[in-house]
């Protein structure tokens, strides 16, 4: 295991009291990718490792950028990387390599890390399942017949298997928190605009997606969360960063947390995940915070309609040139090409009135923090399914209309944008992971993960390992 069993933040501690050197790191990753991600495949594009240890041996005795000096880190798949090959797990970009890098990118080079590879993704980060023609399957450590999830699943496979000790991933509809439920790590879903997109395109109406922090500690996302953070000039809703790492001292004490559970029936969960999501609300509990279920407390039906009605809109417009490119279409899934076409007949007022249930539910949600310091829900529907399927096609016998559907649990936190944590409960009977998520009212990023702290101490579920070849 080496030193890519210890977090982020105490290999970067070690770098700094100079017990280890940057080369030694990068020697240690080299290591550990060429024995372990052919299994799981969950690093893609790695870079030459002649050049990376020259990289890194220029770091060893150079003054630190930033937290991250001198540690390997991996992009998601969807960020572009100056010099290093950027996919979106696309056939039309499988030769792509950027000439500069995406915000993202560029602020986690600035704190120190040398960019030494990418994480796999689904094709255009569509799917909680992260497979794509140009790289395949990437498999979940803990059963690896089983999927990673998705989109950042090459993200947190790569942080269950110890390639990688921190991650940036994304999420639109749970592409931060899915995958942590699936590999047993924590992705964080930042309040939307706390983590600026990058100027090109729409900036004033894709307020559904943002970028996050994933690690197997809390500490390691509110270190990340503070490189990633902090507005854009470019980019319009921009929100300051806070210093995380030093706000995660919380008292639980008296902090009262309301249990969504299942949204009064309206979401169906495979046998076994809401019983150890509810054993888990036990640590809360035991550090003095009250715990009580909540009522549904919006129509599940109507933020879905919204929720389709406007990732369609987007998708429709953003990506319309797969569809209307015969060489880009003809390699594009399936999927990806529906989720366009949904787009393309929508009318302004169908546009709108999602707007307007988005921001009914908005204010709802608002009078609810009123009531609780945070919501907590499950983060997957299911439980981590075999590789070999594109997606569920049921829950317990109730059919899946969409092959997103089956994620629906995580779309009244995106369609408001509002701070989550997804936290892992442990395993189930088949010794597969799944998580929860804790939920905050809009901007309290600090006060959740000071909750993900308290819990984390409590339990460390990313301190068991894996079982199979990828431990």
């Amino acid at each position: 295991m080496g030193m890519f069993g210890m977090s982020a933040s105490d290999l970067s501690r070690a770098i700094a009291a100079r017990d280890v050197a940057p080369s030694d790191v990068m020697a240690a990753f080299l290591a550990r990718v060429a024995a372990v991600n052919p299994a799981v495949n969950a690093i893609v594009s790695l870079r030459d490792g002649d050049a990376l240890m020259a990289e890194a041996r220029a770091l060893d005795d150079a003054v630190p950028a930033g937290w991250l000096h001198g540690i390997p880190f991996a992009v998601k798949d969807l960020v572009a990387t100056e010099g290093v090959r950027t996919s979106y797990g696309s056939p039309v970009y499988a030769d792509h390599v950027p000439g500069a890098d995406d915000l993202v990118a560029a602020r986690v080079r600035r704190a120190g890390a040398v960019i030494a590879a990418k994480t796999n993704v689904p094709e255009w980060g569509q799917g909680s399942h992260t497979f794509n023609p140009v790289f395949g399957v990437t498999r979940n450590p803990y059963d690896l017949s089983r999927s990673a999830g998705g989109s950042s699943g090459g993200a947190a496979a790569a942080l269950a298997a110890r390639l990688v000790s921190v991650a940036d991933g994304s999420d639109m509809m749970g592409s931060l928190r899915n995958p942590a439920a699936f590999c047993n790590v924590y992705g964080f879903r930042p309040t939307w605009g706390l983590v600026p997109g990058d100027a090109g395109g729409d900036g004033f109406l894709a307020t559904l997606s943002t970028e996050g922090p994933m690690a197997r500690c809390v500490e390691d996302i509110a270190r990340l969360l503070g490189v990633l953070a902090g507005e854009h000039p470019q980019m319009p809703f921009g929100r300051a960063a806070e210093p995380y790492a030093d706000l995660l001292r919380g008292d639980l004490r008296g902090r009262r947390i309301g249990w969504l559970g299942d949204w009064g029936g309206a979401y169906a969960f495979e046998p076994g995940i809401l019983p150890l999501c509810e054993a888990a609300l036990a640590v809360f509990r035991d550090q003095g915070a009250v715990v009580e279920p909540v009522a549904a407390p919006y129509p599940a039906a109507a933020l879905w309609r919204a929720w389709t009605t406007l990732r369609a809109m987007l998708n429709a417009n953003g990506k319309r040139d797969l569809l209307d490119d015969p060489a880009k279409r003809a390699l594009t899934k399936p999927e990806t090409l529906w989720e366009i076409e949904q787009g393309q007949s929508l009318s302004a007022a169908e546009v709108f009135q999602a707007s307007v249930i988005r921001s009914d539910w908005y204010a709802t949600a608002a009078r609810l923090f009123d009531r609780y310091d945070a919501l907590i829900m499950p983060s997957a529907q299911v439980w981590p399914f075999p590789a070999a399927w594109r997606w569920p096609r049921s829950i317990n016998g109730v059919g899946m209309d969409t092959y997103h559907r089956w994620m629906e649990v995580v779309v009244a936190v995106s369609l408001i944008g509002l701070p989550s944590l997804a936290v892992p409960v442990g395993f189930g009977a088949q010794g597969l992971p799944t998580g929860m998520q804790i939920i905050g009212r809009s901007g309290a990023d600090a006060a959740v993960l000071a909750m993900g702290q308290a819990y984390h101490q409590a339990t460390d579920w990313p301190g068991r390992r894996p079982p199979t070849s990828a431990a």
